[in-house]
């Protein structure tokens, strides 16, 4: 028999963590001297240990570990546990992977500019929304104005005076000069009804937006656009829907710097 200490130098693991073992009863001492309460263990339990240590370096908790050593488990229900832990493990890779790309993305645009760009790429999650809606061909996209004027008429008309989202929505693929397929949309309650010149639907939602926050008037925006154009396609990602113009603080003016609109683009890994 070996006193814990020479297990633990033959083990090559610490004594505090077999007394946490033997806790957990993941893997018990031999014998235990009565009177001074010595833990006493033999060469032979080596191999249950190296099997804990095994499913430990493969992320499994002590929990999981009693559970696959103490209890009853098949085969089956082992194989099943490891696949559920590969995946997890890819996830983690990929989620890291990502965050190494933005890393090394944001070091060649600091490279580049040689400054600290005012816009930081946010990916979020959006729900889709209830909106009324107006889509229509315009001739520029400050044009879109408009047919916001017609929804804020219609909405007081329904008895509304707070909004919760309000966004145009630019369906053509890259950029137009005229004729440019607009969309302006208001958040809405289920209850509202449209009519012929108005729909009302559920905006779709998305896993992945990215997204950027500029400050500064509509006629700017453009700036915010490149930057984030930019990022999408060095971190990885592709445009898949319409982009989307949050207006956060906005008005009819074009030229105020007070305004806040976040640019949004659906996106998705290539």
């Amino acid at each position: 028999m070996l006193k814990i200490g020479d297990f633990s130098k033959l083990s090559q693991v610490s004594i505090r963590a077999l007394r946490l073992y033997d806790e957990m009863g993941l893997l018990k001492p031999i014998s235990v001297d009565r009177s001074s309460g010595y833990r006493f263990y033999s060469a032979s339990q080596l191999p249950r240990l190296n099997r804990i240590l095994a499913f430990k370096n493969l992320g499994f908790s002590l929990e999981q570990i009693t559970q696959l050593l103490n209890e009853e488990v098949s085969p089956e229900q082992i194989r099943g546990m490891l696949r559920l832990k590969q995946a997890d493990l890819q996830q983690q890779l990929e989620e890291e992977q990502g965050r190494l790309m933005s890393v090394a993305a944001r070091l060649k645009q600091i490279e580049q500019e040689n400054i600290m760009s005012d816009y930081e790429v946010v990916i979020k999650k959006m729900e889709p929304i209830m909106v009324a809606s107006i889509r229509e061909i315009l001739p520029n996209y400050f044009a879109i104005g408009k047919l916001f004027h017609e929804l804020y008429q219609y909405y007081a008309q329904q008895g509304l005076t707070k909004f919760d989202y309000d966004a145009g929505i630019w369906h053509d693929y890259g950029y137009k000069e005229s004729d440019v397929d607009s969309e302006a949309v208001l958040a809405v309650p289920p209850s509202v009804k449209g009519n012929d010149r108005i729909k009302v639907y559920e905006l779709q939602g998305y896993d992945t937006i990215a997204c950027v926050i500029h400050h500064g008037s509509y006629s700017t925006l453009n700036n915010g656009y490149q930057y984030l154009l930019v990022w999408i396609e060095n971190n990885g990602y592709r445009c898949i829907g319409a982009n989307r113009e949050f207006y956060i603080e906005g008005g009819a003016e074009l030229d105020n710097e007070s305004y806040i609109t976040e640019i949004q683009f659906p996106v998705e890994k290539v």
